[in-house]
């Protein structure tokens, strides 16, 4: 009887103490509106690129490694929709892993990827992005970043296990940008309201 009604207590105190916040912290991941950090990357062709030289939409998704089951998955997913995405929404796709270029022109070359993915070899990129490890810390992330024009970010989609589903997320968040758009013809009147 005694540990019932000491349970009781305790369950009931429990009932006012102040709620935790249950959203992720915003000290990883490059958070939705924030400006992406710069960054100058070889991909797997010797090409440099760098991130504020892209005036389009711009989808930079960090991956694990070359070469594994679940970074072919979504390299090759993107990869099939890479022309759709240039076509219907005028945006890009890079691929960022820490593995160097000779790693990236074997992964590419075995893919016939038709888009960049670049060597971040000291993770440095992954870290000005914030990318979170994931398992526990074990692996790197995988996390998708959508960018606007500008290079802000619009969407972050952090999922390590679906990484098919990362195609989806970025092409969702394209669609918001292009609905958003001055460019779209039923926006642009009422943009120019307001120049």
């Amino acid at each position: 009887m005694k540990l019932a009604v000491a349970s009781l207590l305790v369950g009931s105190a429990a009932a006012f103490a102040p709620a935790t916040n249950s959203k992720p912290s915003t000290a990883l991941n490059l958070a939705v509106g924030e400006t992406a950090p710069d960054f100058a990357l070889t991909d797997q062709n010797g090409k440099v690129v760098k991130r504020s030289a892209i005036k389009k939409p711009l989808v930079v998704y960090f991956y694990p490694a070359d070469s594994t089951p679940g970074c072919t998955v979504q390299a090759n997913a993107f990869n099939d929709d890479i022309k759709a995405i240039r076509k219907e929404y005028g945006a890009d796709v890079i691929g960022i892993s820490g593995q160097d270029v000779e790693s990236k022109q074997a992964f590419a070359s075995e893919l016939g990827l038709d888009f960049s993915i670049l060597a971040d070899e000291k993770d440095e990129v992954r870290k000005a992005f914030k990318v979170p490890k994931a398992a526990f810390g074990l692996f790197p992330g995988r996390v998708t970043y959508v960018l606007d024009k500008n290079g802000v970010c619009t969407s972050v989609y952090d999922n390590l296990a679906d990484a098919a589903g990362h195609l989806d997320a970025a092409k969702d968040a394209l669609e918001d940008i292009q609905a958003t758009s001055p460019t779209n013809p039923l926006i642009a009147p009422i943009a120019a309201l307001f120049n």
